[in-house]
């Protein structure tokens, strides 16, 4: 084994320097909802309708001469002439009045972030007197500790 430098450890040395970088991503989460809700109201209608109602009105008269009387009698005697109403009747038809649409449509806002990145510094320091980059710098070595002796 030779004394030379180079036999006694590698000739190179390397570290790796980080640093955090930052990124932003988006992620949709849901804000909210909107909800249509639908209430009946009632409301009081009057309207006025014509109708007709028969009524019966007696009147006496003396018999024509051919007269067959197309009348129902009654087991009596009595006689039965129908007598009619109209009746009212109300029906209720659900209409389509409106039609309510509502749309969604994005809002691109800015927001400022605020957080802290590392960065990772390398300080070169050097024991002796060693080039670096082809600069010589001289770093004193600490003080070395002698074993003590029995001598004294």
């Amino acid at each position: 084994m030779s004394g030379a430098p180079d036999a006694v450890g590698p000739a190179d040395a390397s570290t790796v320097r980080s640093e955090e970088r930052l990124e932003v991503t988006r992620d949709v989460d849901e804000a909210g909802r909107v909800r249509l809700r639908k209430h009946v109201e009632t409301l009081p209608v009057e309207q006025g309708v014509e109708r007709s109602v028969e009524h019966a009105d007696t009147e006496r008269s003396d018999a024509e001469e051919g007269d067959t009387g197309e009348v129902i009698t009654l087991p009596d005697g009595s006689i039965s002439v129908p007598v009619f109403e109209e009746v009212l009747v109300v029906t209720k038809k659900l209409v389509v009045r409106e039609r309510i649409v509502v749309r969604k449509h994005t809002v691109v806002d800015e927001h400022v972030l605020q957080t802290e990145l590392r960065r990772e510094h390398v300080t070169v320091e050097t024991d002796g007197d060693v080039e670096v980059d082809g600069r010589t710098t001289h770093t004193p070595a600490p003080p070395s500790r002698e074993p003590d002796t029995a001598d004294g």
